[in-house]
């Protein structure tokens, strides 16, 4: 399946588990290791466990390939590796600190998903 295929069952998946503040970074040609980073804020450590554990039966759901799931329960931040897409799921703390948005630089925005409820 294709990137595009796994950024839209990710981003599903976040938005259906009530993670905020989506944004999608095109890092293709300036990563050697993904094409696609998703940044993903949850509201607290547990939901963020939530949301991860959503995302990956998704993607187990859709047939995608999972290389590791990384991140503690109270580190307020989980990464999980599909490869080609990236997806990080934040506290709003962690986000602000390591501003991964500003270390991948402007260009590389895909999309910001808004999920107001």
């Amino acid at each position: 399946m294709s990137t595009k295929n796994l950024s839209k069952i990710c981003n599903h998946s976040l938005i259906e588990s009530k993670a905020v503040d989506l944004l999608s970074l095109d890092v293709k040609n300036i990563s050697s290791f993904a094409d696609e980073i998703i940044l993903a804020t949850a509201t607290s450590n547990r939901h963020a466990v939530s949301v991860s554990e959503q995302l990956v039966d998704h993607l187990k759901e859709n047939k995608f390939h999972i290389l590791g799931v990384e991140g503690e329960i109270d580190s307020g931040w989980i990464l999980v590796d599909c490869g080609e897409v990236v997806i990080n799921i934040m506290r709003q703390e962690q986000r602000d600190f390591y501003d991964l948005e500003g270390l991948w630089g402007e260009n590389t925005l895909l999309k910001k998903t808004t999920n107001d409820y």
